[in-house]
């Protein structure tokens, strides 16, 4: 089968599209034949090695895991004998990251709980944006951010691939949602139901009045310290991603400010998880979520998707068809 293998940490000019051997799955694994996927920040970390400290999850001095990819959406071609919630035929898409990646080739061999039914309303490239995307958005907002009915929440970094299902997610839980992005996204964000809209670059935010219950930080390099000013006296801050900085504060000064006040910040990380991947599936299918995608590569431009992805600059979901 065909893949993409990476032998080296680097830019992407190190990705090759190359043959490899097409995997046999276990007595407990799904043989999915992939029909796209999609980039996500992970993806960069696992190409370029960096921040060091992944190197420890990821290989010390090369990529422990040839084939990059989390993101998949496929058909199932086979399962092991101990499979019992797939069969052949099954229309899937599901989150690799947490066993062992390799979703960038044209098959892959997966435990059953790193799956779940595709959406019946979705195509396989759509259905390929939502994985960590979407369930970053639901973990961050729900688990983290303790999202309640009725909550102004902010989305700084709302037009892009956590952003915009940040957005609808917390507008399906009842809240009240201002979504912050450039001149060039604002369509996207009143297409998909922002209540209000920030154009950063001709507004700073953390120079506004109004303050928010809950603010999930997806992107930007605003300080705690201007966040924490946008909270109200009970709210909570999300980091998501941004500025190494700003990480950095979260992790470092976040939970000294939750511990000494009622305000609490702090940073959050996704954990690939069945049950969430199958409540965004229920929320895609009640028309309440829908994934937003900007370009579309063949898995002959990995390099191309990547090097445009790495910009920072994408409006939703950048996906590979296989």
């Amino acid at each position: 089968m065909k893949a993409v293998v990476s032998d080296q940490y680097g830019p992407p000019d190190v990705l090759q599209l190359q043959e490899v051997d097409k995997p046999v799955p276990k007595d407990n694994q799904v043989l999915v034949k992939v029909h796209a996927t999609s980039l996500n920040f992970g993806n960069l970390v696992l190409l370029k090695g960096e921040p060091f400290l992944a190197r420890f999850a990821f290989g010390l001095t090369k990529p422990k895991y040839r084939i990059p990819g989390g993101d998949i959406a496929g058909c199932v071609e086979a399962v092991g004998k101990d499979v019992t919630q797939f069969k052949p035929g099954d229309e899937v898409l599901g989150d690799l990251s947490g066993c062992g990646w390799g979703g960038f080739a044209e098959y892959v061999a997966v435990p059953e709980h790193a799956l779940a039914l595709k959406p019946a309303n979705l195509s396989y490239e759509e259905a390929a944006a939502v994985p960590m995307a979407g369930v970053t958005a639901l973990q961050g907002l729900r688990d983290k951010g303790k999202i309640q009915s009725g909550q102004k929440v902010l989305i700084n970094g709302a037009s892009g691939g956590v952003g915009t299902f940040a957005v609808q997610i917390a507008k399906s839980f009842g809240a009240e949602v201002t979504g912050v992005c450039s001149t060039r996204n604002i369509e996207i964000l009143q297409s998909i139901g922002a209540d209000d809209v920030i154009d950063y670059t001709k507004e700073d935010v953390t120079k506004k009045t109004k303050t928010y219950d809950l603010i999930v930080g997806v992107n930007g390099h605003h300080s705690i310290s201007d966040y924490k000013r946008l909270l109200n006296p009970n709210g909570t801050f999300v980091h998501v991603g941004g500025s190494g900085s700003q990480m950095f504060q979260a992790m470092a000064l976040g939970p000294w400010i939750s511990l000494t006040e009622k305000k609490k910040m702090g940073t959050f990380l996704q954990r690939a998880n069945q049950k969430d991947l199958i409540l965004m599936k229920e929320l895609i299918e009640d028309g309440k979520v829908k994934p937003v995608i900007d370009r579309r590569y063949k898995l002959s431009e990995v390099k191309e998707a990547f090097s445009y992805f790495a910009e920072g600059h994408a409006q939703g979901k950048v996906v590979i068809s296989v």
